[in-house]
């Protein structure tokens, strides 16, 4: 498997991850839960887009 692939579905898993504890965290009214599920989130969307700028470049 390619790396750009690799990264992109490692961001992708850690968005889906983010997403889920914002919700469990809207659910439990844990605030901090919340704040960790955004940041999950916010960290994949950047692992997504590293993985396309390498699969852009070819790696």
């Amino acid at each position: 498997m390619k790396l750009s692939t690799r990264y992109q579905a490692k961001g992708l898993i850690r968005i889906i991850r983010g997403t889920t504890k914002i919700m469990a965290g809207k659910i439990c009214f844990s605030r901090a839960m919340g704040i960790k599920g955004r940041l999950d989130r916010l960290t994949g969307r950047f692992q997504w887009k590293i993985g396309k700028v390498q699969g852009f470049c070819g790696l």
